[in-house]
């Protein structure tokens, strides 16, 4: 099911007064610029470039902004698309610096193309990268997403002079691959939001979306339509348009877009099959350079190959290192920290045949917290399970040996295996937790005015097939005669083939 978390914070958009002023942002940019452009009469006038250069800066800060009020994912992503403005901004403006300092400069130079490029690097880097990956995988897929960026760039300019060209043919390769590159982030900007179940990276995802729908619509037309010269300057209004609407949807920060009806599939399908975007796209670069630039090409192959197989190392060892954890929560109480009833079963099956063998016999203790229940009713349970914790932090350091498992065995219940445990050994580790609980002096409403625990314990030196439940049973017998009693004691039920048949120990 798609998630319904809400964005990390109200966005401007929370206050209908401050979703007007939004609204303002384009109604005043978008006439100034096109009054500029009007009285400019050329594309290439500095006032033009000037407005061409606000607006992805706009954009940029509007990115910004959103990112310093997101978490996690989307924090990343906003940055990530904010960067990319960033990298518009400075492509723009240095043509905008190289007509004020050459007026007759076309503008086209190489370093505005190469930043035109390396705008879609943190693009793709934020649709190729789930943002729930370890940051060692992320850095491999970074690095591959700055490789893809050059040797695009690279092959960019094995057609575009460095210097720039106004050369029919070279400006329309150049069109073309810059057409490549916004289709491909539009068409997986669209994927990503098709394929988001959660609100804030839904959210993120369909601003990339339109925002790079709406720029290869305004890019395309104005590269291949558009004649740069005097008397067409309005047109360079549609350059600044999709800038204006990402800053637009960036600072709006309402409801996310109603969630997409693709399947839970589907969404698996797109974020594990994304990370191969990356070295696809390597390889399929560098099979376009092998006829100009072979050595390159070979270096491009081999970089996609390893860095595909060193993601999918880092990756691996991550899932292992997940499973281990999860493996360790299975078997560990939550609240306690001290292993819960499942490991608690496993240990004793384990001891159980290790006694078998060794014929040494296997100590239980049953451990019950003395009136919980009008602990608990009277004091709340966030006391209760403060006086839970401090009671196991008591009983774990009273096991003696390294062999030792103090578990949880339920409730305000608690056991311990002492494997090869002597009926004196037993009976002292008993007494010792008794002792160190009472001493901790934790408040209860109980009769005694503080916190204790009654105590079974039982040993068996036969083991058989039904060792364990005859174990647990004595065990559990002894702790009730605890009980029964008058509580806060240890009573030891042995075999009659032990010195001691019964035994009690501590206060009434």
């Amino acid at each position: 099911m798609p998630g319904k978390a809400r964005p990390d914070h109200p966005g401007l958009s929370a206050d209908p007064a401050a979703r007007r002023l939004v609204w303002l942002l384009p109604l005043i940019f978008v006439p100034a610029h096109g009054i500029a452009a009007l009285l400019s009469g050329d594309t290439n006038a500095p006032v033009t470039l000037m407005f061409e250069t606000l607006a992805p800066l706009i954009a940029a800060i509007a990115c910004i902004w959103r990112a310093l009020r997101s978490r996690g994912r989307a924090r990343q992503g906003w940055m990530a698309l904010g960067a990319a403005m960033l990298c518009w901004t400075a492509g723009i403006g240095s043509q905008l610096v190289e007509v004020l300092l050459t007026p007759a400069a076309t503008g086209n130079g190489a370093v505005s193309m190469l930043l035109f490029v390396l705008y879609g690097v943190p693009l793709i880097f934020m649709l190729a990268s789930p943002g729930g990956d370890p940051w060692r995988v992320r850095v491999v897929d970074g690095v591959l997403a700055l490789l893809l960026g050059a040797l695009f760039a690279v092959y960019i300019f094995s057609f575009v002079p460095l210097a720039g060209t106004q050369e029919d043919a070279g400006l329309l390769t150049l069109s073309a691959m810059f057409d490549i590159q916004n289709i491909f982030i539009a068409v997986l900007a669209l994927v990503r939001f098709r394929a988001s179940a959660i609100d804030r990276e839904r959210q993120l995802f369909g601003t990339l979306a339109a925002f790079a729908g709406v720029y290869m619509l305004a890019a395309g037309y104005y590269n291949h339509f558009v004649d740069e010269g005097p008397g067409v300057a309005p047109v360079s209004l549609i350059v600044g348009l999709p800038f204006i609407l990402l800053a637009v949807l960036a600072l709006r920060a309402g409801d996310p877009p109603p969630a997409p009806s693709a399947g839970r599939i589907f969404e698996r399908v797109v974020t594990a099959g994304s990370p191969l975007i990356l070295p696809v796209g390597l390889l399929i670069i560098s099979a376009a350079l092998v006829p100009h630039m072979p050595v390159l090409a070979i270096a491009g192959c081999v970089a996609a190959t390893l860095g595909h197989g060193l993601r999918a190392v880092l990756s691996q060892l991550h899932a292992l290192g997940e499973r281990d954890r999860l493996a360790r929560m299975s078997h560990i109480d939550a609240l306690t920290g001290l292993p819960n009833r499942r490991q608690f079963d496993e240990a004793l099956r384990r001891e159980l045949t290790r006694a078998a063998r060794a014929g040494d016999g296997l100590a239980l203790l049953m451990i019950d917290i003395d009136h919980f229940k009008l602990l608990n009713d009277t004091l709340g349970h966030g006391t209760g399970d403060a006086r839970l914790c401090e009671v196991a932090g008591a009983l774990r350091g009273c096991a003696g040996r390294a062999t030792d498992i103090v578990a949880r065995y339920g409730g305000e219940e608690f056991a311990a295996i002492l494997p090869g445990a002597s009926p004196a050994e037993a009976l002292a580790r008993a007494e010792a937790m008794r002792a160190a609980v009472e001493a901790l002096a934790l408040s209860s409403p109980a009769p005694a005015g503080r916190v204790t625990v009654s105590i079974g314990a039982a040993r068996l030196l036969q083991i058989d097939a039904e060792a364990g439940p005859r174990l647990l049973e004595r065990a559990d017998g002894a702790l009730y005669d605890s009980k029964r009693a008058g509580r806060n004691r240890v009573t030891a039920a042995w075999p009659v083939d032990e010195p001691t048949q019964t035994a009690r120990a501590g206060s009434g």
